[in-house]
């Protein structure tokens, strides 16, 4: 079953690129997202190895099912998308072709088994996802891919540094296999290790989008076709947690939890409050929703370096994001087909206007900024919770504050576009059921799972808070 998540889109991209046919390539990736679904709950069922260098664990599986669950309501949006695109067959083609390869990039950064090749993968990544970028082919849309390959390549070169300090202190053997290095943890030098971990930290962090390292994510988040940005902000940033997640464990084993959950504190509070800072007075909303996924791949940090009930919430805000934070792009897609801008000023009267994106945007706000009954609400409050338990009261009151101040960023530009006298718009709205209902089914998951989690999801949720 791996294999064909692997293979499968390398084949149909060939025949992307050889056909060059609009109407075979929405087929094409309406049939891989709903393959990719089926695959992913077969897994879940029975976890399954493909060679030793791809396995399914409790913890991979929910990144698995999150990037199938977004990819297949990107696909649904993509039918409309591309129907109405007017791109050449060409552009078409490489849109469809780079679309598959970085799904397939994805899944296999998320089945690893060998750090090395996790490397591998997520540099595939960043190269597939490239031109999905730049497709708009804007002087803007270029520079912003220039800047996400530079940044980004430069971020996984320091990650590799990383893993050539980490090998240095392997006193019990060369393999970089993540159970090799689990089982022989406490046999890695101590130096060479905190050495390691921060640099490995700095390189995937730049990938995730974590500040300092986060200048290439406005710009590529704001700059693609909607599509793209959903998977970028719902999957991507998730593929790229899982390296530090997967490390992050060799360091609790190691008997240095207490030094790498220091270090994620400060780098999610450092990602929070840069968010905070550019929210509060942003012109742009797909940048401000940039901006938001920044915050929120922050916030998963901190979960982390809390520790305790933050382990499971830290894997509850993973997941709840990812499904925000499509369902919000998405909606701005539709927005941006309907007023030609970008521009927040630009947008008002969304409910009157357009009710049924009126109303999308204002629960993927809803959603997205923790209001009860949605499940962020809960992996905040949980994370509260576990500050308070271990005594990290002036670490609460300055998480709480970050959040308020994000949340009023975004709601300001949220309310405004919404309420109020319709403007004169530029173009129509799409109209069509596709451009619709991913976001709908988003929401209506994104409320079961915050009304009364299901039982499954909770046991799933569990397991991989288990393997933190």
């Amino acid at each position: 079953m791996i294999e064909t998540l692997l293979f499968l889109p390398v084949i149909l991209a060939v025949l992307a690129l050889v056909m060059r046919n609009r109407t075979l390539n929405i087929i094409m990736t309406s049939a891989y997202a709903a393959v990719f679904m089926a695959v992913a709950v077969a897994l879940y069922r029975s976890h399954a190895a493909f060679t030793p260098y791809f396995r399914v664990d409790d913890l991979n599986i929910l990144f698995l099912l999150v990037l199938a669950a977004v990819f297949c309501g990107v696909a649904v949006f993509n039918i409309d998308y591309l129907k109405k695109n007017e791109a050449p067959a060409k552009s078409h083609a490489l849109f469809t072709a780079n679309l598959l390869i970085f799904i397939a990039s994805m899944t296999g950064v998320i089945l690893s088994t060998h750090l090395a090749l996790m490397w591998v993968f997520i540099e595939a990544t960043t190269l597939s996802s490239s031109y999905l970028i730049y497709f708009s082919h804007s002087d803007a849309s270029l520079e912003a891919t220039w800047k996400y390959l530079f940044i980004c390549s430069i971020g996984i070169a320091i990650a590799f540094v990383g893993m050539i300090i980490l090998s240095m202190g392997l006193n019990h053997s060369d393999s970089l296999f993540f159970d090799d290095l689990y089982a022989g943890a406490k046999n890695i030098s101590p130096f060479w290790l905190k050495l390691s971990f921060p640099i490995m930290l700095a390189g995937f962090g730049t990938k995730v989008g974590f500040a300092p390292m986060h200048a290439w994510l406005p710009d590529a988040h704001s700059e693609s076709p909607s599509p793209v940005s959903a998977l970028l902000s719902g999957t991507l940033l998730n593929a790229a947690l899982m390296g530090i997640v997967r490390v992050n464990r060799l360091m609790t084993l190691a008997g240095m939890k207490w030094y790498a959950e220091n270090l994620l504190l400060a780098i999610g509070f450092i990602s929070i409050f840069v968010s905070a800072v550019y929210i509060i007075s942003i012109k742009n909303y797909k940048r401000m929703l940039a901006y938001s996924s920044i915050e929120n791949m922050g916030i998963i940090a901190i979960c982390l370096g809390v520790g305790g009930a933050g382990m499971f919430a830290a894997m509850l805000h993973l997941a709840a994001h990812s499904i925000t934070k499509a369902a919000f792009f998405l909606t701005s897609g539709n927005i941006l087909h309907r007023f030609r801008s970008k521009n927040i000023d630009d947008v008002r009267g969304l409910l009157r206007s357009d009710p049924a994106t009126g109303w999308l945007w204002m629960l993927c706000f809803a959603g997205i900024v923790g209001i009860p009954p949605f499940p962020i609400f809960l992996s905040e409050f949980l994370a509260a919770k576990s500050m308070i338990d271990t005594g990290m009261i002036a670490q609460l009151i300055l998480f709480l504050l970050l959040l308020t101040i994000n949340m009023a960023g975004i709601g300001k530009a949220v309310l405004r576009m919404s309420f109020g006298a319709a403007v004169e718009a530029a173009g129509e709205p799409r109209g069509g059921l596709f451009s619709y209902l991913p976001q709908w089914v988003f929401i209506a998951l994104l409320l079961v799972m915050g009304v009364s989690l299901p039982g499954f999801v909770e046991e799933l949720l569990h397991k991989a808070a288990a393997m933190l």
